[in-house]
């Protein structure tokens, strides 16, 4: 999953940013709207975390620009403001969900994954494959009800698959989806992490998960 932290706090940003990619997610911030619009103009993200009250271009003026897009990324407010009208504006200016600052990290994290599983209108956390069985809220993966020990790169990996079975992914789109922008590796670390989730598959007695398209990239079946 790839998310943008908008905030004006650096510490919310690497709290959030160290928090999230623990997770295995791909995480990038922004400490205005500005900055934040100019990222979303570039790369394509699934969850936007975002908080209201910033200098420039404030956490409104995003959610003005955003409702106007035929498709955009789901949207969590993160913000101190707490009445009631605060979140129903906040709502109606197209947000999906509203969180008050302070706040727990696992409830954040509760809700981001609550958010991914209605971008892919999935109603159970349980994402069922075959033998296997992913556990988006619990970020886990089973074989039979065996607990596949995996790295957060591994299951990020093998959850951008199985959620997306039947779609070819190029080495690239993948790479987009579970680094940061900045990150000083390249898209060939992919092979390296299909090859050792592939091996941990087939301990596991699943050696047909993952396909790989010569020239195209890789699918679940």
């Amino acid at each position: 999953m790839r998310v943008l932290v908008v905030d004006d706090s650096e510490r919310v940003r690497k709290t959030l940013a160290t928090g999230l990619h623990a997770h295995g997610m791909a995480v990038e911030t922004a400490a205005d709207g500005a900055e934040a619009l100019m990222l979303l103009n570039g790369l394509p993200f699934d969850v936007v975390v975002l908080d209201l009250v910033m200098p420039h271009v404030d956490g409104v003026q995003v959610l003005q620009e955003l409702k106007s897009r035929k498709s955009k990324p789901r949207i969590l407010v993160l913000s101190a403001r707490d009445q009631v009208q605060d979140r129903v504006d906040a709502l109606n200016l197209g947000a999906d969900d509203y969180l008050v600052k302070p706040f727990a990290f696992d409830e954040l994290l509760a809700r981001l994954m609550a958010l991914s599983r209605r971008r892919f209108d999935e109603a159970s956390p349980v994402v069922t494959h075959g033998r296997l069985q992913l556990d988006t809220a619990a970020r886990l993966a089973r074989v039979d009800d065996a607990v596949l020990t995996l790295t957060p790169k591994e299951y990020a990996l093998l959850e951008l698959l199985v959620r997306r079975k039947g779609h070819v992914l190029s080495r690239a789109a993948i790479f987009t989806q579970l680094y940061e922008s900045d990150s000083t590796a390249s898209d060939t670390v992919i092979e390296v992490l299909m090859s050792t989730l592939r091996a941990k598959l087939a301990h596991a007695g699943l050696q047909d998960v993952i396909e790989t398209r010569r020239g195209f990239g890789y699918v679940a079946n």
